[in-house]
């Protein structure tokens, strides 16, 4: 008797066990990413996390043959996750947990259509919840001619290999995550001398003022990839430090007009005693694509750049730290190649070796290249050393999850940051960590917004509150000292918060920025007066 052969039953999901990274699956804002624990089997999970209204779902096609049943399975752990699909052609279907704290399998059935080839399966969080994990994905039915995974291969190798901060002693690396590696292995000239599983490694006991040549490959169960491009790292005489006090635990940051625009013009030594971190806004960009340079302004009173040196050098006596600051509402300096990454961290080292700038600040609001301008940052950080200070000042919109560009810089140089004083005003109404819309001008639209930093993977001293210090110094989001400093004791203490109250207290929140040293003055230094003291009593 003749019969018609039919197709195995096989898993017809690709990537099932995240081995991959991300590959085959595709998710919502880069809420997801693949983590090395917990997993289930294998040396991959993918977590997910849901920010705002962005609920993590992460999901992929896959082929499947029309009028056949389906069992769709997966692990999870962690916060709410849903399992489903949709596009089958008959009923869709989902099935969900609220929760575990071990692994636990969900699963359902689905049928096809009687012309479906193609099904969405996906996974997804719930709004307000925290992450979940998901492992050894099972789409388990008839081969739809897509195949299944194919058999694992060595990894391919590591590109984008960087050094970071050094010391007298040790030279900091990190590189692009490879797809399908479980491992790195870090050799110094050509020898391996460590191990790593992230994308990141500090090579230890190396002499002072000495180069080194650096290299890294990937690795997997099946072998080791093809040994990275060399790149060199040199060691510090004696610790790298740029020469400036350390930035106090909680400290009040103000930006320094260079220029005339109806404020109070300052010399840098009139800026008020209590900031602590002055930022002189702004360097200037060149036809070179990322260099910048400082050009004082004649508008200012000084005599020559020497007496503004010299202003500086006091400062630093004092125990302020003074850095330069890039961008700006009028400002741009693009970094989006190797080069102009380059361009940008000589150029920057170069203003702080000229005039004893202690480090830098990123206010660019005409969008920024995460990949590059991690490169440059990283860059400067290896030439300036351990004692530079980073700070950042983006927009609202620019942080409401970590899948933005500037949100993913500072946490690439999570390591090198000092603090993000997130501008919390000429902003429309924004979402906060917890889903619900809030307006600016309010405590809770202070508080909620930092949260979405504090709970995204910054640490609590890398967070600033940034507001203006009058009403004439910014469009919109003018708040009191008084809302100020109820969002601080709010954050750090969990009193005179609004309606949105933190799950939990941040204690070393690092403080608060304003907009400007010279607004600030306009208004007979009411802001720095009131909220200075506050952040220096902070716990």
């Amino acid at each position: 008797m003749g019969g018609v052969a039919q197709a195995a039953d096989i898993n017809v999901a690709k990537n099932a066990g995240f081995e991959a990274g991300l590959a085959n699956w595709s998710c919502s804002g880069g809420s997801g990413a693949v983590v090395g624990a917990p997993v289930r089997s294998g040396a991959g999970a993918l977590k997910g996390t849901p920010a705002g209204q962005d609920n993590a779902r992460c999901s992929q096609s896959v082929a499947v043959q029309p009028n056949s049943t389906y069992t769709l399975s997966a692990w999870v752990q962690g916060g709410y996750a849903y399992l489903g699909a949709s596009g089958t052609g008959t009923t869709d279907v989902s099935t969900w947990t609220p929760g575990e704290s071990g692994w636990k399998q969900l699963t359902t059935t689905f049928r096809t259509g009687a012309s479906t080839r193609a099904v969405t399966v996906y996974t997804h969080g719930w709004y307000g919840q925290s992450a979940y994990l998901v492992d050894d994905v099972s789409v388990f039915g008839p081969d739809g001619g897509g195949g299944g995974d194919p058999d694992p291969q060595a990894p391919g190798t590591p590109a984008g290999l960087g050094v970071g901060a050094v010391t007298s002693s040790s030279v900091a690396l990190s590189w692009n995550a490879v797809s399908g590696a479980t491992g790195y292995n870090v050799y110094r000239d050509g020898t391996k001398v460590q191990t790593a599983t992230g994308t990141s490694a500090t090579v230890t006991g190396l002499a002072a003022a000495t180069s080194y040549q650096f290299q890294v490959s990937a690795t997997n169960a099946v072998g080791e990839s093809a040994k990275s491009a060399a790149v060199s790292g040199r060691t510090s005489p004696g610790g790298g430090d740029p020469g400036g006090p350390a930035v106090p635990r909680h400290a009040l940051t103000g930006y320094w007009q260079n220029f005339n625009n109806g404020a109070t013009v300052q010399k840098l030594r009139d800026v008020q005693a209590q900031y602590d971190i002055i930022a002189v806004a702004f360097a200037d960009s060149t036809a070179t694509p990322g260099q910048i340079v400082f050009n004082l302004s004649s508008a200012l009173g000084y005599s020559g750049v020497a007496e503004f040196k010299s202003d500086i050098a006091a400062k630093k006596a004092d125990g302020k730290s003074v850095i330069i600051s890039v961008g700006g509402e009028l400002g741009n300096v693009t970094i989006n190649s190797d080069a102009s990454a380059t361009a940008f961290a000589n150029s920057a080292y170069a203003l702080m070796q000229e005039y004893g700038f202690n480090g830098i600040d990123i206010d660019l609001e005409h969008g920024i290249n995460s990949t590059y301008m991690t490169k440059a940052l990283r860059q400067l950080s290896a030439k300036a050393g351990s004692g530079m200070v980073l700070t950042m000042a983006p927009q609202t919109i620019d942080m409401q999850n970590t899948g933005t560009e500037y949100f993913k810089t500072a946490l690439a140089v999570k390591d090198i940051l000092t603090v993000v004083n997130m501008q919390h005003y000429n902003s429309g109404s924004m979402l906060g960590c917890d889903g619900q819309v809030y307006s600016q001008g309010s405590v809770d639209f202070l508080t909620a917004l930092a949260c979405i930093q504090l709970e995204g993977g910054l640490d609590p001293s890398q967070v600033g509150l940034g507001v203006p210090a009058s009403t004439r110094g910014a469009g919109s989001g003018y708040v009191s000292p008084t809302i100020v400093n109820n969002a601080l004791s709010c954050l750090t203490r969990g009193t005179n918060c609004g309606n949105f109250k933190p799950s939990k207290t941040y204690p070393s929140l690092r403080g608060a920025m304003t907009w400007s040293t010279n607004w600030d003055a306009t208004a007979g230094n009411a802001w720095s007066n009131a909220v200075g003291p506050h952040v220096h009593a902070l716990p």
